[in-house]
């Protein structure tokens, strides 16, 4: 493969320059006639889910160098959920453009992607994509599980499962201290299937990741194998000039969505395989996951939706067990990071009977159907979506109730607690101005906390609707992404309170019951929202051109294609406009 140079006048010169200063690591002339791979580090003490991958760097380096390439790690972005504010979603962009670029300038053949944290992997296969250079991905794994007086703890449904029962009085606050010093016990990411562990395993469906890569823990020896593979197998996809482009293709993303819906994985997943295809020039639509959700059994009994956790699953047999008895209904011929298609790599694997309360057989399900279902009706013309297995009380996925909405983040959070709010069991809590514009970077607000009096009184689960995300490791009936978002003009923001919202999961449908001349009345009344922060650098830039939930969140001016938006949907460029 020829490589990029540095253009310091003349190529001849330009090489010689180089040269001169790739010395610095004792390496020389021969080293750099191998293939060139760049490992993407992610290292960070601040997000301490990639604090640990210092040893599994070297791991991969001596991978590289046995299958006879040369490693050069370089630095990126790291992003930490818990620790990036407002939300890492909003920086995810940024860290796809790190990725992007720094693959594209820098004289690499093919690149190691070091992910773990939520944003992290999306955004890098978001930016390997566009740059097209030989790639892999690769994460520091989940942590082991955690425990409570002979309780598993999984990080972080528990957080919001106890910090829950501490609002409703039933766990003190000894005893949550005493449960939050084992919450994340470990290093590595979220132990349950969130949406760092999604992603992983959409990842290693859709093919850029090594058989096995997702679900072993950050603590196993088999982490650090897969490590050394990894940068085995980097060097032969550069021999081989084996691309992204060449492994995610249509078909490729649908054994993806396959594989989210059968493990029951995250809502934030929707999103992100909806960019890193459009980054190739895929359109996948909401359609494309509603139509592959009907179809495929819901068979990994994992948390938030299920049982277990992920050091259970890779027990089990990880995600190639999942694919085993996926593969009636997955696109075997596809392309793999291993050079091989996924019908090869899946040859020989067998799903050990022991395990079969974790992983069930594919006509023994325990759903028929997957893990994430597609709304649409008034309320969400471009669509809305629903983690309906991971529902509390199922009976309230047909239901109808009067709207509490709430403004903003900061309005909820003011007023959720507040003794005098007007609000029962059946009301219906509406988040407003949450979404990518709105927020901005749609932060993980969905799971709207339910009012402390309610808690008190036993209630542990209501229906909630916004225009922003939940984390994957969350749970309830919570309706999420609805779009477009009431920040440009969506109908949710239309909402006001005491209105009638219809939920019916079964029929897809979330209806706002107001009059179409009541909606087009206050349609001609409403205002864009004012926003008096980031009016320079990277938010103003964020707010300016991020798409919608439906489309990705990414940039309109990274995709191939054009920014779609309803003819009656403000832009952010218009909402300006307006105000000027």
């Amino acid at each position: 493969m020829k490589k990029s140079h540095t253009s310091y006048g003349d190529a001849g010169f330009s090489q010689f320059l180089r040269m001169a200063f790739q010395r610095h690591l004792g390496h020389d002339e021969a080293d750099f006639e191998k293939p060139i791979i760049g490992i993407c580090n992610t290292y960070s003490e601040v997000n301490r889910c990639h604090s640990h991958i210092k040893p599994l760097v070297e791991a991969i380096k001596q991978g590289v160098i046995a299958a006879g390439g040369t490693p050069l790690e370089f630095p990126m972005i790291s992003l930490g959920e818990m620790f990036i504010s407002p939300t890492t979603m909003m920086y995810r962009n940024l860290a796809a453009m790190d990725t992007e670029e720094m693959i594209s300038a820098q004289p690499i053949d093919g690149v190691v992607l070091i992910g773990g944290c939520d944003k992290m992997l999306p955004a890098q296969l978001m930016g390997a994509a566009s740059a097209n250079k030989p790639a892999i991905a690769f994460t520091g794994g989940p942590m082991g599980n955690g425990q409570y007086k002979g309780q598993t703890l999984g990080a972080c449904s528990d957080c919001r499962h106890f910090w829950q029962e501490y609002k409703a009085g039933t766990v003190c606050e000894e005893e949550l201290k005493n449960i939050n010093a084992q919450l994340a016990p470990t290093a590595g990411h979220c132990m349950v299937m969130g949406s760092a562990s999604t992603i992983a395993a959409c990842a290693e469906a859709i093919g850029m990741m090594l058989p096995g890569a997702c679900a072993a823990p950050a603590t196993v020896n088999e982490r650090m194998r897969l490590a050394r593979e990894t940068g085995k197998a980097i060097v032969h996809l550069v021999e081989k000039d084996i691309r992204p482009s060449n492994i995610m293709s249509k078909r490729a993303f649908e054994n993806g969505i396959r594989t989210l819906m059968a493990v029951g994985g995250s809502t934030n997943a929707v999103i992100h395989l909806i960019a890193i295809a459009r980054r190739l020039g895929i359109h996948l639509t909401l359609e494309d996951f509603e139509r592959l959700s009907r179809t495929t059994p819901f068979i990994a009994n994992l948390r938030p939706a299920g049982q277990y956790q992920m050091e259970d699953l890779y027990h089990a047999g990880g995600i190639p067990a999942v694919l085993k008895e996926l593969s009636p209904l997955l696109n075997l011929n596809e392309l793999t990071v291993t050079g091989k298609i996924l019908g090869e790599n899946l040859s020989n694997v067998q799903v050990d009977e022991v395990y079969r309360n974790i992983i069930r057989p594919f006509h023994e399900p325990l759903h028929k159907d997957g893990g994430i279902t597609i709304l649409r009706g008034n309320l969400a013309p471009n669509g809305a979506i629903i983690k309906p297995k991971a529902a509390i009380n199922k009976a309230l996925l047909k239901h109808r109730g009067k709207a509490v909405v709430f403004t903003s983040i900061s309005d909820m959070e003011r007023r959720v607690n507040d003794p005098n709010l007007e609000v029962d069991q059946d009301s219906v809590l509406v988040l407003q101005n949450a979404g990518p514009v709105g927020a901005p970077g749609m932060p993980e607000a969905g799971m709207i906390p339910i009012p402390n009096k309610l808690l008190k009184q036993g209630v542990r689960d209501m229906v909630r609707l916004s225009d922003c995300r939940m984390s994957g490791t969350a749970f309830g009936t919570v309706v999420l992404h609805v779009a477009p978002e009431a920040a440009v003009g969506g109908a949710i923001g239309l909402v006001k309170d005491g209105d009638w919202i219809e939920l019916d999961v079964e029929n897809r449908s979330l209806e706002l019951l107001v009059s179409e001349e009541e909606l087009e009345r206050r349609r001609k009344e409403w205002k864009p929202p004012h926003f008096s922060d980031h009016k320079r650098g990277y938010g103003w830039l964020y707010r300016r051109h991020v798409l919608q939930a439906d489309e990705g969140c990414d940039f309109d001016f990274l995709v191939p294609e054009p920014r779609s938006m309803q003819p009656d949907i403000h832009s952010i460029h218009e909402l300006e406009e307006e105000k000027v």
